[in-house]
C-alpha cells in the first residue's frame, strides 16, 4: 500500500461538476490522502496505513491529524502502483483490482473516523478533478 499525504489548507474532489469531498482547515491545516491499494499488500495494511494518516507527526509545529483534529481528504489512486522502469506505457499490474481495492479504502477511512478524525472521500473508480492548497510546501510517500 502506497499514500501521498501533503499538508493542506483545502482540498476537494469534484465528479461531474459536483463537489463530492472537501476540507477547508486553514488554521489547523489538514491531509490531502492520495492511497493506492496494491495487489500484493497484507491484509492488515489498512490498519497502519490508517495509523500512520491519524499519527504521523506532519503538521505544521510537529503535530498530527489525531492531535488537532484536523480533517483528511481520502482520495483512491491506483496509479500509485504504476511501474515506469521500461517502456513509455506504465504498467498497473500492481495495482489491486478495484472489488478489492475499494473495501480496503472504506475501511482506512472508517478506522480513521473510529478516532474521531473528518473524513471526506473521493468517489471510488471515478474520473475526478482534485484541487488542493499546499502548506510548505509538505509532502510525504507512506508505503506500508
Amino acid at each position: 500500500m502506497r499514500a501521498v499525504l501533503t499538508r493542506v489548507s483545502s482540498a476537494s474532489v469534484r465528479v461531474d461538476d459536483k463537489v463530492v469531498g472537501a476540507i477547508n482547515c486553514p488554521e489547523t491545516g489538514g491531509i490531502l490522502a492520495l492511497v493506492g491499494v496494491g495487489r500484493e499488500d497484507s491484509s492488515d495494511a489498512w490498519e497502519t496505513m490508517a495509523r500512520k494518516i491519524a499519527e504521523l507527526r506532519i503538521l505544521d509545529g510537529e503535530k498530527s491529524v489525531e492531535e488537532v483534529g484536523a480533517p483528511v481528504l481520502l482520495v483512491s489512486q491506483f496509479t500509485l502502483h504504476g511501474r515506469t522502469a521500461k517502456g513509455r506505457r506504465p504498467s498497473w499490474s500492481d495495482a489491486a483490482p478495484g472489488e478489492v481495492a475499494q473495501p480496503v479504502i472504506a475501511q482506512i477511512a472508517q478506522a480513521l473516523r473510529s478516532r474521531g478524525i473528518t473524513v471526506e472521500e473521493g468517489r471510488f473508480g471515478a474520473m475526478m478533478q482534485v484541487a488542493s492548497v499546499n502548506e510548505g510546501p509538505f509532502t510525504v510517500i507512506v508505503e506500508c
